[in-house]
């Protein structure tokens, strides 16, 4: 230590009236002389060689033996009482503990930076280690399965759309021509929110906001909007209901749109999920916001055995629904369609029940690879 602090007070008087002869420092103001001493692990200082000699140790560390409250500067200080020309030996104190903070200043920046570069080279990794093995994420059945149906309607020109899962009564029920006295408006068969709110029941809606967009904004029809989105209904569980389930429903509205379009459209869609050889089968049914409306049921060799498995719902749009967002239907007209997301998924898997698509069983999970 005793060499470290020599070499910084030697640094320290450059340009400073402080003579500097092996171990002794010698400071002359005046008629005033101030001699600093380094023997062993000690630094002695004096004042016009009286025997009132103060003794500053090494040990204490650069700060502390220089700018400490009994450091070399505090005795130098208390000289001052002692000395003549005040003023010039009070310049040489302020600038020697310039030199002396600006070094030390200096000093702590080198053993910061050397602490820094000293953790970068703990935390490098060690390259000729083997890598530990990471597990991924995979994509679940469902999203697989509902990124290929929009990738089938989107070839056909189908543009996807999303909205809210919050709705109001009207989109939800009476834009689509449900009317108050319907079952389907029971608060046992869906998720209220207040008063006149509740979660959606089906992505039909998607479909009447997007037609009021556009008569809204001026615009007309042709559209093809495919909507894939979360709906709720407050159905039991068993395995095959669940209160929480994905759909994905088609529009087109067009002039001269007809059942046949419909039909070709789905014959098409029904291929690409199942195979070239799949067949179709459409029979009569009742959906209030389509007419007529029908059944899609489908055989397929590769996933149902040749069983007639019922699938989706779709029709011609109900007048009344165009006349809700604004179209005249004696114009217009246009088809719709609308299935479960989980509903192809099983069958494209072989699943016999929906709730293992929320179990977040891992054995489940890993078959997705």
């Amino acid at each position: 230590m005793k060499d470290k602090i020599s070499a910084l007070l030697t640094k320290s008087i450059q340009n400073l009236p402080v003579k500097h002869e092996g171990d002794l420092f010698k400071i002359s103001v005046g008629d005033t002389v101030i001699i600093i001493t380094f023997k062993n692990k000690e630094a002695h200082i004096s004042i016009n060689n009286t025997q009132d000699i103060q003794i500053l140790n090494f040990e204490a560390g650069e700060e502390k033996f220089f700018t400490g409250q009994k450091g070399l500067f505090k005795v130098l200080e208390g000289y001052l009482k002692q000395i003549s020309d005040k003023r010039s030996f009070g310049q040489l104190l302020s600038s020697w503990k310039n030199n002396i903070n600006g070094i030390l200043e200096e000093k702590r920046q080198q053993l910061n930076e050397h602490r820094i570069q000293e953790k970068i080279a703990l935390s490098y990794p060690e390259v000729t280690l083997a890598v530990p093995e990471i597990e991924l994420g995979y994509e679940h059945f469902l999203n697989k399965i509902q990124d290929e149906m929009l990738a089938v309607f989107q070839s056909m020109g189908y543009t996807p759309v999303y909205e809210r899962e919050l709705e109001d009564e009207y989109h939800n029920f009476e834009a689509l021509n449900i009317d108050a006295g319907h079952p389907a408006r029971e608060d046992h068969d869906s998720f209220y929110v207040g008063e006149g709110y509740l979660m959606r029941t089906h992505t039909s809606t998607v479909q009447i906001r997007n037609l009021e967009k556009l008569v809204q904004t001026g615009g007309s029809p042709p559209i093809a909007i495919v909507s894939p989105g979360v709906c709720y209904r407050r159905d039991a569980v068993d395995s095959t209901h669940f209160p929480v389930f994905r759909q994905m429903e088609g529009l087109v509205v067009d002039k001269n749109v007809s059942f046949a379009d419909l039909k070709g459209t789905l014959i098409e869609w029904a291929k690409a999920m199942f195979g070239p050889e799949t067949k179709i089968r459409l029979r009569p049914d009742y959906f209030p916001f389509t007419e007529p409306s029908a059944e899609l049921s489908v055989s397929s060799p590769e996933f149902s055995n040749g069983r007639w498995i019922e699938l989706l719902g779709c029709g011609m749009v109900h007048p009344q629904v165009l006349r809700n967002v604004g179209l005249d239907p004696e114009i217009w007209r246009g088809f719709a369609f609308g299935t479960g997301v989980e509903r192809i998924a099983m069958i494209r898997y072989g699943l016999h029940d929906i709730r293992i698509f929320t179990e977040n069983d891992i054995r489940f999970l890993k078959q997705s690879l």
